[in-house]
C-alpha cells in the first residue's frame, strides 16, 4: 500500500505550464524582452548624452579661453594706442612751443599704428576661432537634448512595461511599445543627425 496519494506529476506539469501560458506566461516574457531591449537602448543613449555633453562643455571651455587670448589682444591693442597718442601729444607739445619735434616721436607713433594693425588681426582670429568652438558646442548640446530626451521616454516605456507585467494588461504594454518606438525614432533622428 503506498505511503500517500498517487499523483501523476507529469500531468501535473503540463497542467500547470498551460495554466501560467492562459494566466500570462508568454506575456511576461514578451514584456521582459521588450523591456531589455528598450533598457539597452536607454544604455546607449544615456551614454551618448554624456558623451555629447561633455565634448560641449570642453568646446565651451576652449572658447572661453580663445575670449581671454582675444581680451588680452584688445588690451594690448589699446596700450599699443596710447603709446600712441602719447608719443603725438609729447611731438604737439614741442610744435606748440615753436621747436621740431625729434624724429623718435613719429617714428614711435607709425611703429605703434602699425603693430596695432597685427594685433587687431590677431584678436580677430581669436574671436573667430571662439565663435567656431561655441557653435561646434551648442550643436552639440542641441545633440544631448535629443539623446537625453529619448532616455526619458525610455525610462517612461520600461515604467509602462513594468505595470503591465504587474497588472497584466495588454493595452498598457502596447502603450508601452509605443512610447519605446518614440524613444528610438528620436534616438536614431538624433544620431543621424
Amino acid at each position: 500500500m503506498p505511503e500517500g496519494p498517487e499523483v501523476e506529476t507529469e500531468n501535473l506539469r503540463e497542467a500547470i505550464k498551460e495554466e501560467m501560458e492562459h494566466s500570462g506566461g508568454s506575456f511576461l516574457k514578451a514584456i521582459a524582452a521588450t523591456t531589455a531591449i528598450l533598457a539597452a537602448f536607454a544604455a546607449v543613449a544615456a551614454l551618448r548624452a554624456g558623451a555629447t555633453v561633455n565634448e560641449a562643455l570642453v568646446l565651451k571651455t576652449e572658447a572661453a579661453r580663445l575670449q581671454a587670448e582675444a581680451s588680452d589682444q584688445w588690451a594690448y591693442y589699446q596700450a599699443k594706442g596710447l603709446k600712441a597718442a602719447v608719443q603725438e601729444a609729447s611731438q604737439t607739445a614741442w610744435q606748440a612751443a615753436g621747436k621740431d619735434a625729434p624724429a623718435q616721436f613719429a617714428e614711435n607713433q607709425k611703429r605703434y599704428k602699425e603693430e596695432q594693425v597685427e594685433i587687431q588681426k590677431k584678436a580677430r582670429e581669436l574671436e573667430e576661432k571662439r565663435n567656431e568652438k561655441s557653435k561646434e558646442a551648442d550643436h552639440l548640446l542641441h545633440h544631448h537634448h535629443g539623446f537625453a530626451n529619448s532616455v526619458a521616454l525610455f525610462q517612461v516605456s520600461i515604467a509602462l512595461g513594468a505595470l503591465a507585467a504587474l497588472t497584466r494588461n495588454r493595452p498598457l504594454w502596447y502603450a508601452s511599445m509605443a512610447v519605446g518606438l518614440a524613444g528610438i525614432g528620436l534616438f536614431a533622428t538624433t544620431f543621424l543627425k
